[in-house]
């Protein structure tokens, strides 16, 4: 019995202690800086990917079968419309011109001879001193002179068109890149190309907007004057800003039903010859909403699954668990047990004060512009938000913007 009573005092005295422990302090408040949301007038640009595309472009190829006999102009550079750029090997088709143009003369003589042959033949038929069909062979003759006269007329301009078609010159005003064949090459007719021709100023550039984007930027092809001059500009490869605005020159005739995509083609003045086919680009189309969106610094944006969150800063009150024996009336007690319960009362009210905690957000954000970003829903003017130190928060986390320690960079505490 004296074992069983040592194990009822040891079991006794050891649920009295843990009753006695303390429950564990709270994690003390998160130290942020906050940000107070207000709406303002926003200057940016919606960026495409882009390429620059010539308005017209033409590859050569010859017409006629010879050798290269001569080249005359310089690789990469401005051409004209009707400069000559490539010859043929001609003496083919000038022999052949020149053949033409005496058989020409040989049928004319022989149109000259059937003539004369018929006139006399009709005088004599007046006089009954010939046969009528030999009148009548002499009529045709006549005709078919004149049939040959004409088949060699256009002997002589099929041999001075390929003649023609030994001199390659330029379709129209543009650059011409480099030379597929040199001096005393072969060309065949249709199979070989020379070179490319492509108009450079002005130029085009193409990029791709959603379907859903189609019916503004058809509002602003139907403008001629907008209210911002740089409504369309370009950023280069070496990210410089383009000289010349654009205009909308052509939107696609259909959407693509794969990506939900349409073409849309800017036209910019290319004086200088910056701008070459092919050129990959950067459109910016200047933001024309006039009234104030809100705009806070990215860094406060935190990403979940691909959605986006802030944490916002509300003043909350959190209930104790304690709080449940309230209302149970209690007996008086002597001045000592009454201060007690003035200091209970005291504790329980400080528990109920006010806390400020960083509530979790869902937001729509829109286009970032430099360090901060535009936010089209979630937020509204006045919320206070936590942007520096929202990497040890949670949803309902205790935060204070006192005894912040700053980084390097950082802004103030308190709202903006």
């Amino acid at each position: 019995m004296s074992r069983l009573a040592l194990t009822l005092v040891l079991i006794s005295g050891l649920a009295f202690f843990s009753c006695q422990q303390k429950p564990p302090a709270p994690n003390p408040p998160t130290p942020v800086n906050l940000f107070t949301v207000k709406s303002e007038p926003v200057l940016y640009y919606d960026n495409y990917p882009a390429t620059t595309q010539a308005l017209s472009q033409v590859d050569l190829h010859a017409q006629v079968t010879g050798y290269i006999t001569g080249i005359f102009f310089t690789e990469g550079t401005h051409v004209h419309k009707g400069q000559k750029l490539y010859i043929i090997d001609e003496r083919l088709y000038k022999a052949a011109y020149d053949q033409a143009e005496a058989n020409v003369k040989v049928a004319q003589g022989n149109q000259v001879q059937a003539q004369q042959d018929a006139d006399r033949y009709q005088y004599l038929i007046q006089h009954n001193a010939v046969a009528k069909q030999t009148l009548d062979h002499a009529v045709i003759a006549l005709q078919n002179s004149k049939s040959q006269t004409e088949a060699a007329q256009q002997a002589v301009k099929t041999a001075a068109t390929n003649m023609t078609y030994s001199i390659i010159t330029a379709p129209f005003d543009g650059t011409i890149g480099f030379s597929q064949v040199k001096l005393g090459n072969l060309v065949s007719v249709g199979t070989t190309v020379l070179n490319t021709v492509s108009t450079d100023n002005p130029m085009a550039v193409d990029f791709l907007i959603n379907e859903a984007q189609l019916s503004h930027y058809q509002q602003l092809q139907r403008e001629k004057q907008h209210q911002v001059d740089s409504l369309f500009t370009i950023v280069l490869p070496d990210h410089s800003t383009y000289s010349h605005t654009g205009q909308i020159s052509v939107i696609d005739r259909a959407v693509d039903p794969q990506t939900g995509t349409i073409r849309v083609r800017l036209v910019f003045s290319n004086p200088r010859l910056d701008l070459r086919a092919g050129m990959s680009c950067v459109v910016r189309v200047h933001n024309l909403e006039t009234t104030p969106q809100i705009v806070i610094p990215g860094r406060a944006i935190v990403e979940q699954m691909g959605e986006y969150f802030v944490y916002l800063a509300k003043d909350t009150v959190m209930h104790s668990t304690t709080d449940s024996t309230a209302g149970k009336a209690t007996p008086p007690t002597d001045q000592k047990d009454g201060d007690s319960r003035k200091k209970s009362s005291s504790d329980s009210t400080a528990k109920q004060a006010p806390k400020l905690r960083a509530l979790q957000v869902k937001v729509e954000t829109g286009q970032t512009i430099g360090s901060n970003i535009l936010i089209k829903s979630g937020l509204k003017e006045g919320d206070r938000i936590v942007v520096d130190g929202v990497q040890a928060l949670h949803d309902g986390s205790p935060i204070t913007t006192t005894a912040n320690k700053q980084g390097p960079g950082q802004p103030g505490r308190g709202g903006r």
